[in-house]
């Protein structure tokens, strides 16, 4: 395996059978009989290991750790013991030692700790990659079997755990065999989209493998844990996926048990304006606009378009019988979750506390208009680490562990993910077609009908439209919609950017996580 290791034993002549079988595995192995002599080769060689005895005349292990660390301190260090006592564990422990064996330690048992710091990384990624290739025929197989709304939760979950896992992989071809196999996951889940969406808004049909949509999220999912908790805190974070999730999942998990990994669907288009009204007012867009025409405007008119959200969510509330006390805050500017911060008693007083985060939104659109952003986050991996290391440091993970701290439950979900899109599909509109990237909204829309999923009659899904001869259409995949005029220009501005309102397992099945407080 060709790594370098120091090992530093006042009795290291006694140690000649464990080097011997080092270096039968392939391992150049140095020795030193004291720490003096330690420090000086590891400041004169680059060890990937070292290998430290704690009790050695003249200067101990512990007192020749922290000047190791001086000279080399990328090493990792494993501190070899007789001594049991608590205390000295804590102090190795405290000193940052990669691992730590008490004696007598036989040769496998070096082996195994070598191995588990150095070559750590490297195992894992060949067995991961071992691993996928073994199940590649498996994933493939439910492609053709998904039938049901679950089928397709399970293949998006197990086809995100994979992407993640093998996201530090230098082997290209798994990651372009994995990259082929979500672009065919997505195909297929466009086609059972086409197939069984419009049917879900049948009230005539059996509706036993109906997801819960958006409309049915307060109802169906939230209400009945408010119910039987305390307090509860729900999260809203916009355009947050269930990668994005799995990147923060272990940093949550230092102040709050999981109690329930849940998903549900958005509803199409998938975009802040239908599906997040959606989901507060308890209703189908095309219910808001004719119960509430004032507060739904149509794609093609100008204002505000999620500007009622707490009354929606006020209305819900009581029409479904619930005396909650509640609390609605929609954070869009990042200094609006510094002021909740400083004010949080509203928060904590609440039984029902509603908080709608927008800044992973303008992260996004962010990435597509700013060129920093986007060499930041060039790839969904990058995108991920992105999110990762924002929400390490954001005012938003300081809010997680204060409602913690006050033992509420915390619900974190979205209205939508987002997708990272590459392949232009041309449409032609008039004036009154929706901008938006990834559907189309209006009438005398021009298109290859192969290429999207058109709804001709909007009301079959719940759908309002600004006149009699207005259809929508959705892009699938990663295809995005763009215009004839200046073309080429929008295709360079928009192409390998991450845009939503279309039909993909990354847009429209969301996390739904319930979180304990410890």
């Amino acid at each position: 395996m060709n790594a370098k290791i120091l090992w530093v034993d006042d009795e290291i002549e006694l140690l000649k059978p464990h080097i011997l079988f080092l270096e039968s595995k392939g391992y150049k192995v140095d020795t030193s009989n004291n720490g003096y002599d330690a420090i000086e080769q590891a400041q004169g060689e680059n060890y990937d290991l070292i290998i430290l005895d704690e009790m050695m005349p003249g200067i101990t292990g512990l007192e020749t750790l922290p000047r190791i660390k001086d000279v080399a301190p990328m090493t990792p260090v494993i501190m070899v013991t007789k001594s049991e006592e608590e205390n000295i564990m804590d102090k190795a422990v405290g000193s940052k030692i990669a691992d730590y064996l008490i004696k007598p330690v036989n040769p496998s048992q070096v082996l195994l700790s070598i191995k588990k710091n150095v070559h750590q990384q490297q195992l894992v990624t060949e067995q991961s990659t071992a691993d996928y290739r073994s199940e590649f025929a498996a994933i493939s197989s439910s492609l053709g079997e998904a039938r049901t709304a679950e089928d397709w939760v399970k293949v998006y979950k197990k086809l995100v755990g994979w992407d993640i896992e093998l996201s530090g992989s230098s082997d290209k071809g798994v990651s372009e065999i994995l990259s082929y196999q979500r672009t065919e996951a997505n195909t297929e889940f466009a086609k059972f989209i086409k197939k069984n969406y419009l049917g879900w808004y049948d009230n005539k049909r059996e509706q036993d493998d109906r997801p819960t949509l958006s409309h049915h999220l307060m109802r169906g999912k939230v209400f009945p844990i408010v119910d039987n908790r305390k307090k509860t805190t729900f999260l809203l974070i916009d355009n947050f996926r269930y990668d994005q999730w799995l990147m923060i999942r272990s940093m949550v998990s230092n102040f709050y048990d999981i109690e329930r990994e849940d998903f549900y669907y958005a509803i199409l288009p998938t975009a802040t304006q239908y599906a997040r009204n959606a989901i507060f007012a308890g209703l189908t867009p095309l219910a808001i606009d004719k119960l509430m025409p004032n507060a739904w405007l149509n794609d093609s008119e100008e204002g505000g378009k999620n500007q009622y959200e707490e009354e929606f969510l006020k209305r819900l509330i009581q029409t479904s019988g619930k005396n909650y006390k509640y609390y609605f805050e929609k954070l869009i500017r990042p200094e609006a979750g510094k002021r909740l911060l400083d004010n949080m008693n509203k928060v904590y007083d609440a039984d029902f506390s509603v908080i709608v985060y927008n800044f992973l939104d303008i992260l996004s659109h962010a990435r597509t208009e700013t060129d920093i952003i986007r060499e930041l986050a060039e790839d969904e991996v990058a995108f991920r680490s992105l999110t990762r290391s924002w929400f390490e440091h954001s005012d938003l993970y300081e809010l997680m562990q204060r409602v913690a701290a006050k033992g509420h439950t915390l619900i974190i979900t979205s209205d939508h993910g987002t997708m990272h899109v590459d392949n232009p599909i041309k449409v032609i509109g008039d004036r009154e077609t929706s901008t938006n990237l990834r559907y189309k909204s209006g009438r005398n829309l021009s298109y290859n009908a192969r290429d999207v999923f058109e709804i001709t009659k909007p009301e079959q899904a719940e759908l309002p439209k600004s006149n009699l001869t207005s259809s929508y259409i959705f892009a699938m995949g990663s295809d995005f919609l763009v215009y004839p005029n200046n073309y080429n220009h929008y295709v360079r501005y928009y192409k390998n950017t991450f845009q939503h309102g279309g039909i993909s397992m990354e847009e429209m099945i969301v996390p739904f996580i319930v979180l304990d407080p410890k």
